[in-house]
């Protein structure tokens, strides 16, 4: 019997290893590249939804500070532009009923909630309020009262404008200039 030419082959050879070393290096590099551009997507997509949020956030007190209101709006276009809600009951501050004005300090552009009783804008050092920034960069803030619809319209720059629009809000009716009715017997 002849033993065959070919020896069995237990173990690598040099050149084997190194070249094996080298394309696991290759690859390596192009993992961690695709890592790190997973983990940049995703602190931007953090980012992104955290900005959502706070606006969604912003917008839902908004709403539930109108729904919960006693129809009593009073909406000023001056030097502030401001919604000031005189009763509600959505309170962030556990008031049985606040008074709550939205805000936009022009010169910085924030939109900004007050909550607090018995207080009158512009607010006195000795006022117990609570302000909340909720908006920076704030180009538009709009609210319209007409009947029982109120129309919410808020834009930060370089974003789409949000509006919405809530049913049902009554203005109270003036009890000095109601007229009686004459009864008949």
């Amino acid at each position: 019997m002849q033993k065959s030419i070919m020896p069995n082959r237990r173990a690598f050879t040099l050149i084997e290893v190194l070249i094996s070393i080298g394309l696991l290096g290759i690859i390596i590099v192009a993992l961690f590249s695709t890592v790190s551009m997973m983990e940049e997507s995703n602190s931007h997509l953090l980012e992104y939804l955290q900005k959502s949020k706070k606006i969604t956030k912003a917008t839902k007190i908004l709403y539930l500070d109108i729904a919960s209101s006693d129809g009593k709006l009073s909406i000023k276009k001056d030097k502030y532009t401001r919604l000031c809600i005189s009763n509600t009951k959505n309170s962030l501050y556990g008031l049985s009923t606040a008074k709550v004005c939205w805000v936009v300090l022009k010169d910085k552009t924030i939109l900004a909630r007050i909550e607090g009783n018995n207080y009158s804008l512009p607010t006195r050092f000795d006022d117990r309020v609570e302000v909340d920034k909720v908006m920076r960069g704030v180009e538009l803030f709009d609210v319209y009262h007409k009947k029982d619809k109120v129309l919410v319209v808020l834009k930060q720059k370089g974003k789409k404008a949000i509006s919405f629009m809530l049913q049902g809000i009554n203005k109270p009716k003036d009890k000095k200039n109601k007229k009686r009715k004459p009864k008949f017997r």
